[in-house]
């Protein structure tokens, strides 16, 4: 019962699989019991950009 045996949980962590003595724990919940989570989306103005004026050169001519 150590490293290389596949039916411990020591095992299965050394192998890195999952199995009945390593159940692999799901964080959400699936199923119709569920909760629904909404997620809402705020949408933000970008700031104005402003119009740099462009400097005009009188050109000697």
């Amino acid at each position: 019962m150590g490293k290389g045996d596949r039916k411990t949980t020591k095992g299965k962590r050394s192998i890195a699989s999952y199995g009945n003595a390593r159940t692999h724990v799901s964080k959400v919940a699936v199923g119709p019991a569920a909760p629904v989570a909404k997620k809402t989306v705020t949408k933000t103005a970008a700031p104005a950009k402003k119009a740099v004026a462009k400097k005009t050169v009188a050109k000697a001519g």
